[in-house]
């Protein structure tokens, strides 16, 4: 009776045993696919995860089994007799055996998922790296506003831009196991660069307040320029009126009023960027400045256009020849190249620049009917417009070539 006891004891013993490594075993495993599933969102992650779901309704019933088994005999009680043994130890070498099959199947689940979790892991040795360097770049953004503060520039825009990373930095320190490898290193890179914009954009205030002081000035330089070039308009206008005919002038008439007019917006804006800039609001200055910029732009080439226009009308007026033959070497030269290489050009090219031809002696035929007071200006726009259809031409020819 003791043998019998004692052989149901062991079974006893090797049932609790093989019950203790089947459940480390299931608690490793559930490791292995936590990691595989944090890194991994394909199809065979989402399989592995099934099946150990799967593998977890098994073990619950041979653990179950195997409970239900210890807890049919007791084998300290004096009134066990020798078939109460037996049936004990049956009893347990049965569950001691369904756990150990279990825990083989197990083990076999976990070799299949050994490529899954090779690759899992080296995700996951990215995500230290990753995250100190966005905890690096968050304090390098730190300490540029520090020392941008220190230069007196308030740099609130960035300030505000730094503290909306908080709760990015906040997922960061609750880890990958919450909120997935993949995204925490997406989430890690993305922090790194923002704080990075941060960091340089706050470096660059210091200087970027020293650019627009430099073209405050500068702008308020050109817009005085400018007014007291437009006060030179008036004495053009006066001598085109006086040799030239109205057409030749007639739309520079307002060039002095609106450059006066451009020039007083131009000052206007210009005290605008004064005041965003000593409030700090870099980015309203520069589109300020850089509206100023366009204006006086436009209005520089309007005034210059009356001197150049006077200029350009004194030449065609002593010597027109002078603008005809240029006009007619660009033609020659033209239809040299339509004629290289052939006995007749092709009729896309040559019907052009007959135009071309026609057009150019029509307008000398127009000046020269003019009589005292011919319209030069016309005559100067049709000979440019002549040389831009023959442009055009030669463009065609060589890409065809």
């Amino acid at each position: 009776m003791e043998d019998l006891r004692a052989r149901a004891q062991e079974a006893k013993d090797a049932a609790a045993a093989a019950f203790y490594e089947l459940d480390t075993a299931q608690r490793d495993l559930r490791i292995t696919v936590e990691t595989i599933t944090a890194a991994d969102e394909g199809a065979e992650a989402t399989r592995a995860a099934a099946d150990f779901a799967a593998f977890g309704e098994r073990i619950d019933r041979v653990s179950q089994d195997y409970i239900t088994a210890m807890d049919a005999h007791d084998l300290d009680s004096q009134a066990l007799d020798s078939g109460g043994a037996s049936r004990a130890q049956q009893g347990l070498l049965a569950a001691r055996d369904e756990l150990e099959r279990v825990r083989g199947d197990l083990e076999r689940f976990g070799q299949r998922l050994a490529p899954l979790l090779e690759r899992a892991e080296s995700q996951l040795a990215q995500v230290a790296p990753a995250v100190e360097r966005a905890r690096h770049a968050l304090r390098s953004a730190t300490e540029a506003l520090d020392r941008a503060r220190g230069a007196g520039l308030r740099a609130d825009d960035l300030a505000a831009s730094l503290a909306g990373l908080g709760p990015e930095l906040r997922k960061l320190n609750e880890g990958a196991g919450q909120h997935g490898i993949k995204a925490t290193i997406r989430r890690a890179e993305d922090v790194r660069r923002q704080a990075e914009a941060i960091a340089a954009d706050a470096d660059r205030l210091p200087r970027r307040a020293a650019e627009i002081d430099r073209r405050l000035r500068s702008l308020r330089t050109r817009a005085e320029a400018i007014t007291t070039r437009a006060g030179q308009v008036e004495p053009v206008l006066s001598e085109l009126r006086r040799r030239f005919s109205v057409a030749c002038w007639q739309d520079l008439q307002r060039v002095p009023e609106q450059a006066a007019d451009s020039v007083r917006r131009a000052e206007a804006t210009l005290a605008e960027a004064r005041r965003a800039r000593e409030e700090q609001r870099f980015a309203a200055a520069t589109a300020r400045l850089t509206s100023v910029h366009e204006l006086l732009g436009r209005t520089d080439e309007a005034v210059s256009e009356a001197g150049e226009r006077l200029r350009r009308l004194n030449a065609v007026s002593f010597d027109p020849r002078k603008e005809i033959d240029r006009t007619r070497f660009v033609i020659r030269d033209a239809q040299r190249l339509a004629m290289a290489g052939r006995s007749i050009p092709e009729a896309r090219h040559a019907r052009p620049l007959d135009a071309a031809v026609a057009r150019l002696e029509r307008a000398v035929a127009d000046l020269e009917s003019g009589g005292r007071n011919p319209d030069y200006w016309l005559f100067l726009n049709e000979t440019e417009a002549v040389r831009t259809m023959v442009a055009a031409v030669v463009e065609e020819i060589r890409a065809g070539r």
